[in-house]
């Protein structure tokens, strides 16, 4: 299967040889969005919000326009709950700190699942440590699927359930989470809590909708998703944005300032102090132009492709263990495995001789991997410029791996 989305993305012209599987960390970049930052810096770089002359003016087009994209994007009701975060990881901090510090207390409960990242365990972690609330995890089944049920089968006391927060589809196994199905059915049961969506895996494969998820958060980062690093978006109900606390506080994100007191603007500016990543706003908004101008049905058709062929081509190979449904359905093409008596490390290292980017470790999901018994794996993660011939090629070096050391 060729491959023509690749033309579009300059890094493989300049590598040619390249076979980069490692999508999950990170994208590369389109050349369209590329220009994008460039231009900014280029043809209009100037400070939003402040200046009134023609430079600004342009600059804070782009800003808000691109809040608008966002917002149209993800389907929000006003670009005015778009918030601009660092990444996804700060959005889950500001949540995490500006909602949740404010409203949860010692004995309240959020529910997370044994899938998520790091990012979206380590601050109910430290909010734990702090408020004395618990943490239930939602384990994964045999078929690597999220056991929501499990929570209704735990002896806690579902009134004191204040945040779910669980991620749309694993970095590791793959797993999309049927949200659509599994939100209703845990408001109906924990109608004290809030739903908080990691979105930052699936927002480059399937289309997200925060009106058809009845998510109340939701957060990603643009680097995952063919735009520039350093810029992420928070979502929120607008209600909640008016009583959530900013973590950051200065320029930018107020109202007036006196010598006793200061005044914040409404949101989303009050989450917004200082100057922020102006550029990549921009960047990010071509980044959403170019994944618009594909459409979902062809990147979920192409990701079908490749988890089929990859799910079949990857298990004739002798010795490996594919940690991920054996099913093409509710999948992203991540393939996370071992072979055996070979280190990930050693694996990545052989690859990478060969010009083959895959990830070797934890892949930031320890409490993943701790449930699957296993201290890291290798994991290969498509996006729409790789292809079949990719799959070939990471098969035929794992298969040469293994015999440099005679396995």
């Amino acid at each position: 299967m060729k491959n023509n989305f690749k033309k579009d993305f300059p890094i493989f012209t300049n590598r040619p040889t390249l076979i980069y599987l490692d999508n999950a960390a990170t994208t590369q970049k389109p050349k369209s969005m590329i220009e994008a930052v460039i231009n900014f810096y280029t043809e209009y770089n100037s400070n939003v919000h402040r200046g009134v002359y023609d430079l600004s003016f342009k600059a804070t087009e782009v800003y808000e326009g691109t809040r608008a994209k966002v917002a149209n994007f993800i389907n929000a009701k006003n670009s005015s709950e778009i918030v601009f975060t660092g990444n996804a990881t700060e959005a889950i901090n500001l949540i995490a700190w500006g909602h949740a510090k404010k409203n949860l207390k010692g004995g309240d409960v959020v529910i997370l699942s044994e899938m998520e990242h790091n990012s979206n365990v380590v601050p109910w972690i430290r909010l734990k440590e702090e408020l004395g609330i618990k943490i239930f995890y939602l384990p994964v089944n045999k078929d690597f699927e999220l056991d929501y049920e499990a929570l209704f089968k735990a002896n806690l006391d579902i009134k004191k359930v204040k945040i779910i927060s669980l991620t749309q589809a694993s970095n590791v196994l793959g797993t999309i989470n049927p949200l659509e199905k599994i939100i209703p059915i845990l408001k109906e049961k924990c109608s004290n809590a809030k739903f908080l969506i990691d979105a930052a895996q699936s927002v480059a494969h399937v289309g997200v909708d925060v009106q058809k998820l009845g998510c109340d958060f939701l957060v990603f980062s643009a680097h995952k998703m063919y735009g520039p690093s350093g810029i992420g978006v928070l979502w929120a109900k607008q209600e909640l944005l008016e009583i959530m606390e900013p973590i950051f506080s200065g320029g930018n994100m107020v109202e007036e300032v006196t010598k006793k007191k200061a005044i914040f603007l409404p949101p989303p500016a009050k989450f917004e102090a200082g100057t922020g990543k102006l550029e990549a706003v921009a960047g990010l908004g071509a980044a959403i132009d170019y994944i618009n101008s594909i459409g979902f049905k062809k990147i979920t058709s192409l990701d079908q492709y490749l988890v089929k062929y990859g799910l079949k081509t990857l298990n004739k190979i002798k010795g490996i263990k594919i940690y991920g449904s054996k099913k093409s359905k509710n999948r992203l093409p991540i393939f996370t495995f071992n072979i055996l008596n070979l280190h990930p490390h050693d694996v990545s290292e052989i690859l990478n001789r060969n010009q083959i980017c895959v990830r070797a470790g934890h892949h930031c999901a320890h409490v993943l991997l701790q449930s699957l018994n296993t201290a890291g794996t290798l994991r290969a993660s498509l996006s729409i410029y790789n292809s079949t011939e990719d799959i070939d090629k990471l098969v035929k070096g794992l298969e040469e791996t293994k015999k440099i050391f005679k396995v």
